[in-house]
C-alpha cells in the first residue's frame, strides 16, 4: 500500500508518500481502507516535534473508510462496514489497522468525506458546548478563528443552542464566512483590540465563555474578555503553547476559570465516544451542521496541506483522499 511517513521531525518535506507493507489487524483491531483523512493542528505538532512521537511515523489522528477485514474478538465491526476514527494515528495511508473499539459507525446519510472532515472537530465542539461550558440561552461566547473548520462548527452549534456569538477573523472574506455561520458580531483583531471591543459589544460585562484554539497569541485578550465566574476554554495551541499562569490572575479576572480541555477524555470509554459521535453526525444529517471542506488533495500532496493549514490559508477542512482521480 501507499502511506505518508515521516522519518525525522520538520517542516512539511519530511512528509513523504512510500510504498510500505499492508499491514494485518490483530486481536481486537480492523483493517480499513480508508477513503478520507482529515488533516487537524494534532497532526502539525507530531509532524513539526512539538508533540513527541515515535518514528517512523504515519500521520492522520481522523479518517473513514470501510472495513476490510477484522482480527480475532472483534464482534462489533464486520467487513464492509462504513466507519469512522479519531484519535488512532495511521490516517495518512492507503490501510490502517484500527482498534474496533475506537471505530464509529457512519449513517448511510453521511459521505466518507464528511465523516473524515467532521468528527474530529464536531466530537471537540460537542464537548465544549455541553461540558466544559454548557452553553445555555442567552448566553454570549466568544469564538476565536471563527471561520476555520473548528471555529465554523463552534459558531454554528452554539447559535444553535441559543448563544450570541462574536467571533475574531483577519480578513473580510473569513467575516463573511463567520457570519454565514451564525455569528452576531464580528471582531476583527487586526484592527483593534479584542478584549476591549468584547466589553463594548457586551455593556461592560464581558462573556460567559471563551473558546480558544489559537494559543499564545490571544490568551491575554480571551482572559480579559470573561464575564465573573467566566470560563476559558484553551483547547488548542496553533499560535503556540501559552506561558505559565500564576492563579492569583483567575482571581483577579473575576474568579475565572481556565481549562486545557481534551478531546480523548471525553471520549475515554466507548459509551461516550458513540453517543458524542451520534450526536454530531445525527446534526449533519439533520442539515444543522454545514461541514465546510475547502481544500481535498491527494496523499501525495500532504506536505502543501499542512502549509495550508499552517500559513492559515483555509477558511474550513483540509482532507487528504486515496480516491486518484476524483478529488
Amino acid at each position: 500500500m501507499r502511506a505518508i511517513v515521516m522519518r525525522a521531525a520538520g517542516g512539511p518535506e519530511v512528509l513523504r508518500l512510500e510504498t510500505v507493507r499492508d499491514p494485518d489487524p490483530g486481536p481486537g483491531e480492523a483493517l480499513v481502507e480508508v477513503t478520507a483523512a482529515g488533516v487537524n493542528f494534532i497532526d502539525v505538532y507530531q509532524r513539526s516535534g512539538r508533540y513527541a512521537t515515535p518514528l517512523p511515523h504515519t500521520p492522520g489522528m481522523e479518517g473513514a473508510g470501510v472495513v476490510r477485514r477484522v482480527g480475532a474478538g472483534v464482534t462489533g465491526v464486520r467487513a464492509g462496514d462504513r466507519v469512522a476514527w479519531v484519535n488512532v494515528p495511521g490516517a495518512y495511508a492507503e490501510l490502517a489497522v484500527i482498534p474496533a473499539d475506537r471505530l464509529v459507525p457512519v449513517p448511510p446519510g453521511v459521505p466518507a468525506r464528511t465523516a473524515a472532515a467532521v468528527l474530529l472537530q464536531g466530537m471537540t465542539a460537542h464537548y465544549l458546548l455541553h461540558d466544559t461550558y454548557r452553553v445555555r440561552p442567552g448566553d454570549t461566547v466568544l469564538v476565536h478563528a471563527a471561520a476555520g473548520g473548528m471555529g465554523l462548527l463552534l459558531v454554528r452549534w452554539a447559535t444553535l443552542l441559543g448563544a450570541r456569538v462574536i467571533g475574531t477573523v483577519s480578513t473580510q472574506r473569513k467575516e463573511e464566512i463567520a457570519r454565514s455561520a451564525g455569528a452576531a458580531e464580528i471582531i476583527r483583531y487586526d484592527r483593534c483590540e479584542v478584549a476591549a471591543r468584547v466589553r463594548d459589544l457586551t455593556r461592560g460585562r464581558g462573556v460567559a465563555a471563551v473558546y480558544d484554539g489559537v494559543g499564545a497569541p490571544t490568551f491575554e485578550a480571551s482572559l480579559a474578555a470573561l464575564r465573573p465566574r467566566g470560563v476559558l476554554a484553551l483547547f488548542g495551541q496553533s499560535g503556540g503553547p501559552v506561558p505559565p499562569v500564576d492563579p492569583q490572575r483567575l482571581n483577579a479576572a473575576g474568579s475565572v476559570f481556565l481549562t486545557r480541555p481534551n478531546l480523548e477524555h471525553h471520549i475515554a470509554h466507548r459509551s461516550e465516544l458513540l453517543a458524542r459521535a451520534a450526536a454530531v453526525f445525527d446534526r449533519v444529517v439533520a442539515g444543522d451542521l454545514e461541514v465546510r471542506v475547502t481544500s481535498v488533495r491527494p496523499l501525495a500532496e500532504a506536505a502543501q496541506a499542512h502549509a495550508d493549514l499552517e500559513e492559515r490559508r483555509s477558511t474550513g477542512k483540509l482532507l487528504l483522499t486515496t480516491e486518484e482521480g476524483r478529488y
